[in-house]
C-alpha cells in the first residue's frame, strides 16, 4: 500500500506527521522485550507448575495488543489525548477505590482487581492520565488567572497519591510524585512551592519508613547490607559479575531459577547474566534514546500544555525504567516497579503502550497556528493595498 500526500485520510495524515524514528525505537524495544522474555520466563513458569512458555505466550499476546493500542492512541489530536486522559484517570480512580473494598490482599497489599479471570492493576492506567491532566492544569495556571488550575492540580495529586499509599504502593507513589514535582518546576511555578513540595516529599518518605514494615526492612537492608545474605537484591547484583561483558549465553543463566521475580522486577539481572553488561548498556541506551527524542520534540513545541505533557510522559517512562535498573544494580532499594515492555505483566504492558501512544500523538509534526497566517498577495511596497483578506 502506497500513501500519497494528497490523501486526506487519518492514516495518511498520521504516516506523514508521526516521528518514524521514535516509532522504530519503540518497536525495537518491544521486540527486545520478547526475546528477553524467552530467557527469563520459562524457568519461572516451570517453578510455578505452569506450562513452560506460559509467560512467554502472555508476553507475546500483550505485546501485540499493546502495539495495536499504541498505534490507535497515536492517531489522536492533542485535544483527543486530553479527553482520553480524563476518561482514563477517572475510570482508574474508581478502580483504585474499588481495590480497597474488593481487591485481594497479596503480600500485604491490595493493588489488583479480578475481572473475567484476569488481574488488573488500576494504578498503572491512572499514571498516564494523571500526567497529562497535571500538565494541562499547570499550563492553564500560568495562562489563566481566573481558573483555579494550580489548586486543582494539587487536589488531583493528593487524591491519587493518597489512594496509592492506602494500598500501600510506595514505589509508584515516589514515581508519580517525582514526575508531578518536575512538571511543577518546568511549568514555571513559584520556587517557594517547589521547596514546599520537596519538604512534603521528605516527610512522606519518613512516614512510609515509620509506618510500613516492608519499607523499613528494604531501606535498612539497602543502607546496611549483610554480605552473602543471598537476598533477591544480593543475587541480582552477583549476576552482573557472573555474566561479565558478553554473558554466559542464552538459557545458560542460573539466577532465574532462584529469583521469584526474575521475569518481572529482576529481569534486568537475567539480561546481565545471560547476555552480558554490553547488552544491558544497549538496552539502557534504547530507553535513553526514546526519552531524549521525546524531550527534543518537546523543546520545539510552542503549545505549553502539549510541551509539558510530552515532558511528563517521557519522564514517567524513563524514570520507571531507571528505577527498575537502579534496583537491579544495587543503587536503589527494591521498589517493585517493572521494566517497561521487558518485564512480564499485562497491566504494565498495556499502560505503557497507552503512555507511548500519547507520546507519539503529541510529538507528531503539526504546524503552529502562528505559522499558518497567509501573507497578502500585494503589499504597499508597490503602493497598493492587499487585494485579498488576510487569514488570522
Amino acid at each position: 500500500m502506497r500513501l500519497s500526500r494528497a490523501d486526506r485520510s487519518r492514516v495518511a495524515d498520521w504516516w506523514f506527521t508521526v516521528d518514524h524514528v521514535l516509532v522504530g525505537a519503540i518497536l525495537a524495544l518491544i521486540g527486545a522485550g520478547l526475546v528477553l522474555s524467552l530467557a527469563a520466563s520459562p524457568a519461572v513458569a516451570i517453578r510455578k507448575g505452569l506450562p513452560t512458555y506460559y509467560f512467554v505466550e502472555r508476553h507475546l499476546f500483550f505485546s501485540a495488543l499493546g502495539v495495536l493500542i499504541m498505534l490507535i492512541v497515536s492517531l489522536f489530536s492533542p485535544h483527543g489525548v486530553r479527553r482520553l486522559a480524563l476518561v482514563l484517570f477517572a475510570v482508574s480512580m474508581l478502580g483504585l477505590v474499588a481495590v480497597q473494598f474488593t481487591g485481594p490482599e497479596i503480600h500485604g497489599a491490595r493493588r489488583w482487581l479480578s475481572m473475567a479471570g484476569h488481574s488488573i492493576q488500576p494504578s498503572e492506567f491512572a499514571k498516564p492520565g494523571f500526567v497529562v491532566l497535571s500538565a494541562w492544569l499547570f499550563a492553564e495556571s500560568q495562562r489563566r488567572a481566573d481558573m483555579p488550575a494550580l489548586p486543582l492540580a494539587i487536589l488531583l495529586a493528593a487524591c491519587f497519591m493518597g489512594l496509592l499509599i492506602a494500598q500501600p504502593d510506595v514505589g509508584q507513589t515516589l514515581l508519580v510524585s517525582a514526575v508531578w514535582g518536575t512538571l511543577y518546576y518546568l511549568s514555571g511555578q513559584a520556587l517557594l512551592g517547589a521547596g514546599i513540595i520537596a519538604v512534603c516529599g521528605a516527610m512522606g518518605l519518613a512516614f512510609a519508613y515509620s509506618s510500613f514494615d516492608h519499607v523499613r526492612w528494604r531501606i535498612d537492608k539497602f543502607f546496611a547490607p549483610t554480605p552473602g545474605d543471598n537476598s533477591q537484591l544480593d543475587r541480582a547484583m552477583k549476576s552482573f559479575s557472573e555474566g561479565g561483558f558478553l554473558g554466559r549465553g542464552p538459557g545458560e543463566g542460573t539466577i532465574k531459577t532462584a529469583l521469584p521475580d526474575a521475569h518481572t522486577d529482576f529481569i534486568f539481572a537475567v539480561v546481565a547474566e545471560e547476555y552480558g553488561v554490553i547488552a544491558c548498556l544497549v538496552l539502557l541506551g534504547l530507553f535513553a534514546f526514546i526519552v531524549m527524542r521525546a524531550l527534543i520534540a518537546a523543546a520545539q513545541e510552542k503549545d505549553a500544555p502539549t510541551r509539558l505533557s510530552i515532558q511528563g510522559l517521557a519522564l514517567l517512562f524513563g524514570l520507571q525504567a531507571l528505577i527498575n535498573m537502579g534496583v537491579n544494580v544495587g543503587l536503589l532499594p527494591a521498589k517493585g516497579i517493572t521494566l517497561p515492555f521487558v518485564s512480564a505483566g499485562g497491566s504494565s504492558m498495556l499502560a505503557v503502550s497507552i503512555t507511548l501512544g500519547m507520546l507519539l500523538a503529541l510529538t507528531r509534526h503539526r504546524p503552529h497556528v502562528a505559522r499558518l497566517r497567509k501573507p497578502p498577495l500585494l503589499t504597499d511596497v508597490v503602493g497598493l493595498q492587499p487585494t485579498g483578506p488576510v487569514q488570522k
